[in-house]
């Protein structure tokens, strides 16, 4: 494969995270949609899982362009974001939703973050990918009609809420310890206590980045609040 232009090895291991997080959105919202309980919420759901796809395509076509294998850059992530589904498998399909609204904000939060540090080329594709397109708001709807006809699944959805914050934390963590560029790239636009402008590299990394990922919470509660649940 021809060598495309120079790019931050940190930006690299971004753009293949979330490809293979997108792809990966693909299968859960396509899978989702087989055992939603309406024609309407079977069709909105295989439209978000065709979205997901076309993200995926775009992520994938952008890693040729700058000369890396996408397969390759994207295999360093596929044990760790697996291992996290594993450990947060929904039990229903309205958990399912819950975790795609919670856990997917979480993660773009986190993606948007990241690409605030890259080349504008990068930041713009990423701000596209993550765009917006009406799944908060469906899945936000349907969770508060079924909690308006079980008022008794609110405490149940809230604790499963909370669980998964924590998990993709804990999880975002881990992918940060194991990629050193990427934290390497997320470190240099967190500030530090006592920063002397120059770059940091192994624990002081991964200070500045905890420090970050605790900021991600920020926009959980008014998530939950969206779908009728509480923090």
């Amino acid at each position: 494969m021809t060598k495309g232009p120079s790019v931050n090895p940190g930006v690299i291991d971004l753009l293949g995270l979330l490809a293979y997080a997108e792809l990966g959105s693909f299968f859960r919202l396509a899978g989702d949609a087989v055992l939603a309980p309406t024609l309407r919420g079977k069709g909105r759901l295989a439209g978000l899982a065709a979205t997901e796809q076309s993200h995926y395509q775009v992520l994938r076509d952008r890693l040729e362009e700058l000369g890396v294998d996408p397969e390759e850059t994207m295999a360093p992530f596929v044990e760790p974001l697996d291992a996290w589904h594993a450990r947060t498998e929904p039990k229903t399909w309205l958990e399912s939703l819950v975790k795609t609204y919670v856990a997917d904000g979480i993660a773009g939060d986190f993606y948007r973050r990241v690409a605030e540090l890259a080349d504008d080329e990068t930041r713009a594709l990423v701000e596209g990918v993550l765009a917006e397109t009406g799944r908060a708001e469906f899945v936000a709807e349907t969770v508060r009609e079924a909690l308006a006809q079980d008022p008794v699944l609110a405490g149940r959805l809230s604790l499963w809420a909370r669980r998964l914050v924590g998990e993709a934390l804990s999880q975002a963590q881990t992918v940060a310890v194991d990629r050193p560029r990427l934290a390497a790239l997320l470190a240099e636009g967190v500030e530090r206590p006592g920063d002397s402008g120059e770059g940091v590299t192994g624990l002081g990394d991964l200070a500045a980045v905890s420090r970050m990922f605790a900021s991600l919470t920020d926009r959980h509660a008014a998530r939950l609040e969206a779908m009728g649940l509480s923090a």
